[in-house]
C-alpha cells in the first residue's frame, strides 16, 4: 500500500529500501547467471535446449538466426500507423545522435614543437539486446541500433527473446530492420548475452554489448564485462519526479503509473513540496491500479515505489541526487532554472509537457540509461558509446628538447632507465650515446 511519507522523517532502513529500489537479490541472480554462462561456453546447443525446451531437440545454430523471409514478413505485417510512428521516431533519434557525434579528427592545444589530438573510430562489432519477454519493445531496437549505425559500426548484431513458437516478435524484427541491424537472432536473457560475448550458437563474437533488460540480463552483461565492453548497468526501469504541485494532478498520476507498469521490478518515486498533491496521488494510485490493463504488474512494482513530502525544493534535489535516477522529471515552475541542481541522472525531463514517455519513444535522446543509482558514474547510451577515442602526438626535436628534462627526471625517479635513454639518445649530437 503506497502512503505519503515525510522525507525528513525517513529512518535509515526505509531510506536504504527506497534507494535500493528492486526487491530482487542481485548477488543471487549474478551467481546463477554465471552458472548459465559457464554451461553455455561448455556446450552451447545443449544449454540453449535447456532454455527452449525438449520439444525442439533438433535445433541447430542456423535456427536461431532470423531469416530474410522472416524480416520481410515482419515488415509487411506491421500496422501502418506503427510503422509510420517508428520511422518518425527513428528520424528524430538519428538526427539527435548525428548532432552530438564527435568529429573523426580533433586537435588539442599543445606546447611548442608538439602536435596533439585524437582520432575517433567506430567499434567493429556491436551486440544489441532488445527485450521482448513480457511485451514487445520495438522502441528499444531503434534506441540501440540507430546510434551504432550513426557511429559507423559495420556489424550490428541484435538478439531478442523468441516466443513459445520460437519466433521473434514481428514488431521487434521490423523495428530492428528499420533501424539498420545487420543480423537478428532469436535468443534472450543470459543466453543471448553469452552468445554475443563468446561467439556461440552461430552468433558472431562482438566487441561491445548494449541494451536494457531484466536483472538477469544486467547480471549477464556484468559477468562478461572484460571479455567485451558493455554500456552500463541498465536494469528495471525507474522514474523520479520532483514536483512543486504546480502541474495538473493527472499529469503526475499518469507519469508515476507509467514507470510502474514496465515490470514488477520497476520503481517510481515522487518527491513533492505539496501535501495536497501527495495525498491526491496516494488516493488516486490506489483507485486507478485495479482498472489498469497491467494492474497486476503495477501492484507488484508498488513495492519499489515511494511518495515523499519535502519541506522545500532544496530537500527534493538533495534526495534526487542521492537516488541518481534513470529518469528525472522536474515538474516545477521554470523547470529549466533548476537544471544546474542536478548532479546525477540518466536523462532529465524539464517542465510540465516533458513526460518521460516522450523520451522513451520519440524525442531523440536515448532511453537506454543507467539504473539502480549507477547514474552517479555512468552515462546513457549515445553514438559516442560506439566510438573509440585514440589519442595521437607528434613531437619535433625542438618539442622534445623542451620536454626532455621532465621526462628523464620522472623516468629516472621511477627506475626506468630505458625510458630516459629513449629520450636522451634522440637529443645526442650524433644520434647515438
Amino acid at each position: 500500500m503506497l502512503s505519503v511519507e515525510k522525507l525528513r522523517d525517513l529512518g535509515p532502513a526505509r531510506k536504504k529500501e527506497i534507494l535500493s529500489r528492486s526487491s530482487v537479490s542481485f548477488p543471487n541472480v549474478l551467481k546463477e547467471t554465471v552458472q548459465i554462462l559457464e554451461r553455455l561456453r561448455a556446450d552451447p546447443i545443449s544449454e540453449a535446449l535447456r532454455e527452449y525446451g525438449p520439444a525442439r531437440k533438433n535445433l541447430t545454430p542456423s535456427d536461431f538466426k532470423v531469416t530474410e523471409e522472416e524480416k520481410e514478413s515482419a515488415l509487411k505485417s506491421l500496422d501502418p500507423a506503427l510503422k509510420d510512428a517508428l520511422q518518425r521516431a527513428a528520424a528524430n533519434i538519428e538526427s539527435f545522435h548525428r548532432g552530438i557525434l564527435d568529429p573523426p579528427l580533433r586537435y588539442a592545444a599543445s606546447p611548442q614543437g608538439t602536435v596533439l589530438g585524437k582520432i575517433t573510430r567506430p567499434i567493429g562489432r556491436v551486440g544489441v539486446y532488445i527485450p521482448g519477454g513480457r511485451a514487445p519493445y520495438p522502441s528499444s531496437a531503434l534506441m540501440n541500433v540507430i546510434p551504432a549505425k550513426v557511429a559507423g559500426v559495420p556489424l550490428i548484431v541484435a538478439a531478442t527473446p523468441p516466443g513459445p513458437d520460437f519466433a521473434a516478435r514481428p514488431e521487434i524484427v521490423a523495428a530492428a530492420v528499420i533501424a539498420g541491424a545487420t543480423d537478428i537472432y532469436k535468443l534472450g536473457g543470459a543466453w543471448a548475452i553469452g552468445a554475443m560475448a563468446y561467439g556461440l550458437i552461430g552468433v558472431p563474437k562482438v566487441d561491445k554489448i548494449v541494451g536494457p533488460g531484466s536483472s538477469w540480463v544486467t547480471a549477464a552483461k556484468m559477468a562478461v564485462f572484460g571479455e567485451v565492453d558493455i554500456d552500463a548497468p541498465a536494469g528495471p526501469s525507474e522514474g523520479f519526479i520532483v514536483s512543486d504541485g504546480s502541474a495538473p494532478r493527472a499529469f503526475i498520476l499518469w507519469d508515476f503509473l507509467a514507470q510502474l507498469e514496465h515490470d514488477p521490478q520497476a520503481a517510481a518515486a515522487l518527491v513533492t513540496t505539496s501535501a495536497d498533491e501527495a495525498l491526491y496521488l496516494e488516493r488516486a494510485v490506489a483507485a486507478m491500479t485495479p482498472k489498469l490493463a497491467r494492474g497486476n504488474i503495477v501492484r507488484e512494482s508498488l513495492g519499489n515505489a515511494a511518495l515523499l513530502l519535502a519541506d522545500d525544493l532544496d530537500e527534493c534535489f538533495e534526495f534526487a541526487n542521492l537516488y541518481a535516477p534513470e529518469h528525472l522529471q522536474i515538474s516545477v515552475k521554470n523547470a529549466s532554472q533548476y537544471l544546474d541542481r542536478v548532479q546525477s541522472a540518466g536523462s532529465i525531463f524539464l517542465g510540465h509537457f516533458s513526460p518521460i514517455a516522450a523520451g522513451d519513444y520519440a524525442t531523440g535522446p536515448n532511453h537506454v540509461l543507467p539504473t539502480g543509482g549507477h547514474a552517479r558514474a555512468f552515462s546513457g547510451l549515445s553514438a559516442e558509446s560506439f566510438q573509440k577515442k585514440i589519442s595521437f602526438q607528434e613531437v619535433s626535436r625542438e618539442g622534445l628538447e623542451l620536454l626532455a628534462r621532465a621526462v628523464t627526471t620522472i623516468a629516472t625517479a621511477e627506475g626506468l632507465e630505458c625510458h630516459a635513454k629513449s629520450v636522451s639518445v634522440r637529443l645526442a649530437k650524433d644520434g647515438d650515446e
